[in-house]
């Protein structure tokens, strides 16, 4: 769909209304064509509104994640990303150019007029943006980004980038935590589309962002020695609760609208998520517990006789739930919300918990919406390509999918296992499973929240669940043998991180790939890191069967792998390797700083395998300073 940025449009439209008259407006501007100075909090509305670029950049990380698969973006859903092309670097253009120096004036401006919330705010946003940034794209130019007069940049290793991500979210609190005289009247929470001015909400986002920025940092080898307390005591002073979430307002309206992108990117009106991209079959084994069982001397599944809708027999190890959804907490609600079901097209029982628990779910491969057992429906519940009029229709969409449905930038639940992996890795069990079950806790509030049930005999759209009904299961769930009656022995690792996996589901898979590439896809590898020939060859990664206790994503096999529908073989370029990190956006670097890019290690930036070159996040030590 096409796409409009809306970042002018807010900044003319707040210039409307300042209240000083024409001639005062015109006096401190000498550029006849924009104004050559705008207050600092007219930046505010369009660089929040820009986040709605993570979403545009989940088509790239939803397929590499195997939340999604797609029609659209197939060579990354094959876990390769080729040279030429933008797509993918959305993040990038948000960060460096739609905020860009708006942000930076904002936040120099602010600090010049003693406008510390403000400034808190915008260093805030910066630390979110950047640790997004860098986590994404990798190695980047931040110390020369927005230097005046160079034609080209050098880059900065991650090994900088990172604390200086840390940096800028503690110069947030400081700011916001600094006694402000300013009246601001609503300056601040008419242009603050995230918190609307709670500061106290601004300095809880910005340590959620260190506790991010070094949860990505939990396999290298010195984590529990310099940055798990840190991390520990920065999220016990981050989201508390689900209230708390970091969520970017959308205006919605539809058709009625003024502009598209008023609507959400997912939502029904735009069209994004219109069978071009569609729940993976992998996504649909975990939130069902149907993850299958492999038979490891030829890597093929075991057929089921009978039983059309689980044909192949199920491991006896499922972590999120099972099949048993008539046995009380064995049914995870959340499966009725985030995934999409053809059933009840007309909403007839969704009120009724054993109709709801009843519903089949079915997921497509990476490139094609036909899975191993059925067709993965659209994210609204239908086949057919979704529309918002017409009878039936999909009216404004369900949950996130939703034209008016918020983008969603960080939640409590993430923060929670992000604490839960850190006690964990220190071997404070206990309190690891005290911060899990938080999470599960907060991600069903979190879900709840989002859930707009459809009306009952009308195929209009909406979620095929109550909130009522939806939050009974909730608790049931919470109490039942997967959460907090999950034995202490019997709790892993893998049980907060693929928790984690379904808390993100699919709006922060930028946060799932990090962890899935820290943990390097559980591939079965010797030594400090996964090469060719240890861990895979040209043709084929060797990953950990479910049966190996380190193995974390329990089912995840990559499209190359040694199991049944996933003996594929990558992109020649690859040299049998996954894929590592997203390359910079072509028309900037590739077009423009060859050469600076070109000079990064350990894989070059202009090498035809440079989107395998493992970022330091993902190495356990330090980074190999010489190409290979």
């Amino acid at each position: 769909m096409k796409k409009r940025s809306i970042t002018t449009l807010l900044i003319i439209m707040s210039l409307l209304f300042i209240g000083t008259s024409c001639d005062d407006y015109l006096d401190v501007n000498e550029n006849v064509d924009a104004p050559d100075y705008v207050e600092g909090y007219l930046y505010l509305a369009g660089i929040t509104q820009e986040y709605q670029g993570m979403y545009w950049d989940i088509r790239a990380t939803g397929p590499l994640t195997q939340m999604m698969g797609t029609t659209s973006y197939t060579t990354f859903a094959q876990n390769y990303y080729s040279e030429g092309s933008d797509n993918g670097g959305e993040i990038w253009r948000v960060i460096y150019w739609l905020q860009g120096m708006n942000l930076e004036n904002m936040i120099n401006q602010s600090i010049e007029a003693e406008e510390w919330t403000l400034a808190g705010i915008g260093y805030a946003i910066k630390a979110y943006s950047w640790d997004q940034l860098t986590k994404y794209h990798c190695d980047l130019p931040m110390t020369q980004a927005f230097v005046e007069g160079l034609l080209s940049h050098d880059y900065d290793y991650q090994e900088a980038i990172y604390p200086q991500v840390r940096e800028w979210a503690y110069l947030a609190v400081e700011y916001l935590e600094k006694e402000d005289s300013n009246s601001y009247g609503t300056k601040i929470s008419s242009n603050d589309y995230i918190y609307f001015g709670d500061k106290a909400k601004w300095i809880k986002f910005a340590y959620g962002v260190i506790v991010s920025n070094l949860a990505s940092l939990s396999n290298k080898e010195n984590f529990t020695t310099d940055y798990a307390q840190e991390l520990i005591e920065c999220a016990n002073k981050s989201l508390e609760s689900s209230d708390d979430d970091a969520t970017v307002t959308v205006a919605g309206g539809s058709e009625d609208a003024a502009y598209a992108a008023y609507n959400n990117y997912w939502g029904v009106y735009r069209g994004n998520l219109s069978r071009s991209y569609f729940q993976h079959e992998y996504a649909v084994q975990v939130f069902t517990g149907s993850v299958p069982v492999y038979d490891e001397s030829t890597g093929e599944k075991t057929s089921v006789e009978g039983n059309s809708y689980y044909p192949y027999q199920l491991a006896d190890q499922q972590i999120i739930c099972d099949t048993l959804v008539n046995v009380t907490g064995h049914y995870d609600p959340r499966v009725a919300v985030k995934l999409a079901t053809t059933d009840d097209p007309y909403y007839e029982n969704i009120d009724n918990s054993d109709s709801i628990k009843a519903y089949k779910y079915y997921g497509g491969s990476f490139t094609s919406t036909s899975g191993p057992i059925g067709t993965a429906p659209s994210y609204y519940g239908r086949n057919a390509t979704s529309t918002y009029t017409g009878t039936p229709n999909d009216g404004k969409g369900k949950w996130l999918y939703r034209d008016d449905a918020p983008y969603i930038l960080m939640t409590c639940a993430q923060i929670k296992f992000c604490l839960a992996e850190a006690y964990w890795k220190l071997g404070d069990t206990e309190n690891a499973f005290e911060a899990f079950k938080d999470g599960v806790e907060a991600d069903m509030d979190f879900t709840a929240n989002y859930i707009d049930a459809g009306t009952k005999g009308s195929a209009v759209g909406g979620d095929k669940i109550t909130k009522a009904v939806f939050q009974t299961l909730a608790s049931q769930y919470i109490a039942g043998p997967y959460v907090t009656g999950l034995s202490l022995s019997d709790f892993s690792l893998s049980h907060i991180m693929m928790q984690k996996w379904v808390a993100l589901y699919p709006w922060g898979a930028q946060e799932a790939w990090v962890d899935m590439r820290k943990y390097h896809y559980d591939i079965n590898y010797s030594g400090e890191y996964p090469s060719l020939n240890d861990g895979w060859d040209l043709t084929m990664i060797d990953q950990k069967w479910d049966t190996d206790e380190t193995k974390i994503y329990k089912g995840l096999y990559l499209a190359p792998a040694q199991v049944q529908n996933r003996k594929s073989t990558y992109n020649t370029n690859n040299e049998g390797s996954p894929c590592y990190r997203i390359r910079p956006r072509y028309n900037s670097e590739y077009m423009w700083n060859k050469a600076s890019l070109g000079s990064l290690v350990p894989i070059s930036g202009t090498a035809a395998n440079y989107q395998c070159s493992i970022p330091w996040f993902a190495y356990p030590g330090d980074l190999p300073t010489t190409n290979e």
